[in-house]
């Protein structure tokens, strides 16, 4: 007999009748107010080597996270059971903790004019079905065009395919009950190359909602390839002061620092180096920021955060000037603000760009070092101190020269955002941030 598969939407229905009915039990055990979420993944991963199959993992996970609120007493628990007793159990829990917690003024729901109470469909989940030998094969035709682009590519590190779906609901005793599906596809290839003694990995890349979206296998494959060719045979130089170029598919980490600083837990504790500064210029001019939660099909794209607060457009720089930070609830009320719906993290930095390219900006910079991979965590966001390993390629007379190993960049955050010199229009479109390539016009280089 044929059963008929519950459609994700039914399967949303059913999260949101048990997100219901723990909210309705905190409330039985005298919780004033409380917010729960659950979610549930499941999809494939397939990993090879030389075309021989390493993993086959099928997953089908889920979760939920709950808080109570006693007063101004919070309380919270989670689990990966969602039977009925576990769920009846984690709140009993969370209920417990709370009990024994101090008081906290700042603490509980987000208000209730914040909340999303009618998210907008973002076209978020396509639930292509790969077969587990269809992923194989892409797997190894990709680690096959690769080793096909150069006979220096001598080993692989493996190919790796992922194809998972989801879905998160939230609810809340504001009457907050709203969730959505969402569906993620990936693809990755790294290869090791070899020149006598040398011997360099790299890899490449791709990430959509959208299977057919995703680029081909080969192409991913002989990108891994070029990549890893042109890192052989590096060089070490000079310390010396110089521009320095972050290539577009590491420029985004910039970002991440100043999303950091200018979250509302560091300013609240103030352990960032951009207090008190909004509303005055902490990067060059050259640099607008948008926030775009809504774009359809986008990878950081949300209607809600993690509080059920409602997401929407904002610019966070313009022109260089910090126009906000970034909070939740509780840093909100900390800070004395609204939540700017930043439970959970950002939606969508567009990172406004100029028309060159990243051959253009090696010609505007002249003489300096293209970064292609930074190593080591060496990023004090209270101080704003930068300093981390990297490895690329030199640039003198706007023309990449060698490729260069086992050099360290150094700054100050300040100092480096307010000499970014141009953005490219090379925008990496493969995570939350949107970014082309960064030309910084000054920083330490130590080499040899």
């Amino acid at each position: 007999m044929h059963v008929t598969q519950p459609t994700i939407w039914q399967e949303i229905d059913e999260v949101k009748q048990a997100v219901a009915e723990v909210l309705a039990h905190a409330k039985q055990l005298g919780a004033t107010s409380a917010e729960a979420s659950m979610s549930r993944t499941k999809g494939l991963s397939v990993e090879t080597r030389h075309g021989e199959v390493e993993t086959v993992e099928f997953n089908q996970d889920g979760g939920l996270g709950i808080s109570l609120y006693f007063g101004q007493r919070k309380g919270s628990a989670s689990t990966a059971d969602l039977s009925p007793q576990a769920l009846r159990r984690t709140v009993e829990a969370a209920a417990d903790i709370a009990r024994y917690t101090s008081e906290d003024p700042h603490t509980g729901l987000a208000e209730a004019g914040w909340l999303e109470m009618s998210p907008p469909n973002l076209d978020l989940y396509y639930p292509d079905t790969i077969g587990t030998d269809e992923a194989i094969a892409l797997c190894a035709s990709s680690e096959e065009a690769a080793f096909a682009t150069d006979k220096r590519i001598t080993n692989s590190e493996g190919a790796s395919f992922s194809s998972h779906t989801g879905l998160k609901v939230y609810g809340n005793s504001h009457g907050q009950l709203v969730g959505h599906p969402s569906s993620r596809h990936s693809f990755s290839c790294v290869v090791i190359g070899e020149d006598g003694d040398d011997m360099q990995r790299d890899y490449s890349f791709t990430v959509a909602r959208q299977y057919s979206q995703l680029l081909d296998p080969k192409q991913i494959g002989r990108e891994a390839a070029l990549e890893t060719i042109a890192r052989l045979n590096a060089r070490q130089i000079p310390t010396q002061k110089v521009p320095v170029i972050f290539r577009a598919d590491i420029a985004s980490s910039l970002f991440g620092h100043l999303v950091s600083a200018i979250s509302g837990g560091s300013i609240y504790r103030k352990s960032s180096f951009l207090l008190d500064k909004v509303g005055q210029p902490v990067m060059a001019p050259t640099v607008t920021i948008l926030e775009q939660p809504h774009i359809k099909q986008g990878l950081a794209s949300s209607p809600f955060d993690g509080e059920g607060v409602k997401t929407r457009d904002l610019i966070v720089i313009e022109q260089g000037v910090l126009n906000t930070y970034l909070t939740t609830s509780y840093s909100a009320r900390k800070l004395g603000m609204a939540s700017t719906g930043h439970a959970g993290g950002i939606h969508n930095w567009l990172i406004q760009h100029g028309d060159a390219d990243l051959a253009a900006l090696c010609r505007q910079m002249g003489k300096g070092l293209l970064v292609t991979e930074l190593m080591g965590q060496g990023v004090n966001t209270v101080t704003g101190d930068y300093s981390r390993g990297a490895a690329g390629f030199w640039v003198e007379h706007g023309e990449i020269q060698f490729p260069v190993a086992e050099v360290t960049i150094a700054g100050n955050l300040k100092d480096m955002f307010m000499q970014i010199a141009a953005i490219g229009n090379d925008v990496d479109r493969r995570g939350g941030v949107l970014t082309g390539s960064i030309l910084i016009s000054q920083m330490q280089v130590a080499g040899s």
